[in-house]
């Protein structure tokens, strides 16, 4: 039984990631086209489908999947039109959230997030409602074995970056938006391509989380992911390492 019981452990565990990695998937590929149709349907010539290539790189989605995406979006062959839009709210403890989604229907997405704030304690807000606790920045990231410290430092210097945080595993570098582009071409000419290269609502101040409020805020973050509209979530918690293990985080 306990062997019969671990393989079907496994087998859901599977099913688990393979959702995860198909909402994934599907992300990239809404953000494929919609960059594609919103501008020049060539990375090079497009900065955003230039992004959106690289994240679809980093998650090994198919290379045909991506040029397929590019080519619907190009030619104005997706049914589905797109529309950007931003959600902001409270989590439990008072955790401030901002949800960036690609959506075709703004009714439905909105009545789903609104449920699982709802569900989880929470509220969403109007735009802005959170958004004075964050900054929006321009953030590019390399893998620590890209450079030493001090040469991406001297390298982020001189194009032009704001930031530049180091640890073993990688470099995050930060700029303001206009010069995501700018920057991360002066960086990719030195050290090559970027692991990622996008931008990002940077929490202000960090909200400080107890077991009690931890708990139900991943179960709505969760939520939250699992939306196909939801391409981006930001939250300002910190949690520390001790209720993390607690909770198996």
């Amino acid at each position: 039984m306990a062997g019969h019981s671990q393989f079907k452990n496994i087998m859901y565990r599977k099913g688990a990631q393979d959702k995860k990695r198909a909402r994934v998937f599907t992300r990239i590929i809404r953000e494929l086209t919609t960059a594609a149709r919103q501008g020049v349907a060539e990375p090079s010539l497009n900065p955003r489908l230039r992004s959106a290539v690289l994240a679809a790189r980093a998650a090994n989605v198919p290379k045909d999947t991506v040029e397929r995406a590019i080519r619907r979006g190009g030619g104005g062959e997706a049914e589905e039109a797109y529309e950007e839009v931003r959600y902001e709210g409270y989590g439990p403890g008072g955790v401030a959230i901002i949800i960036e989604a690609l959506t075709d229907n703004r009714n439905r997405t909105a009545s789903e997030l609104r449920a699982a704030f709802t569900k989880a304690g929470g509220a969403l807000g109007e735009t802005g409602s959170v958004g004075f606790l964050f900054e929006h920045v321009a953030e590019i990231v390399y893998p620590a074995a890209a450079a030493s410290a001090e040469d991406m430092l001297e390298a982020v210097a001189e194009a032009g970056g704001s930031d530049l945080e180091s640890d073993a595993e990688e470099h995050r570098i930060t700029a303001i938006p206009e010069d995501l582009n700018a920057v991360r071409d002066a960086l990719e000419e030195r050290f090559g391509a970027a692991s990622a290269a996008r931008l990002v609502w940077r929490p202000k101040v960090a909200a400080p989380l107890d077991g009690e409020a931890a708990a139900p805020l991943f179960k709505l973050l969760e939520a939250l992911e699992e939306s196909d509209d939801v391409q981006n979530v930001f939250a300002n918690f910190e949690v520390a390492e001790d209720v993390l293990a607690r909770l198996g985080a």
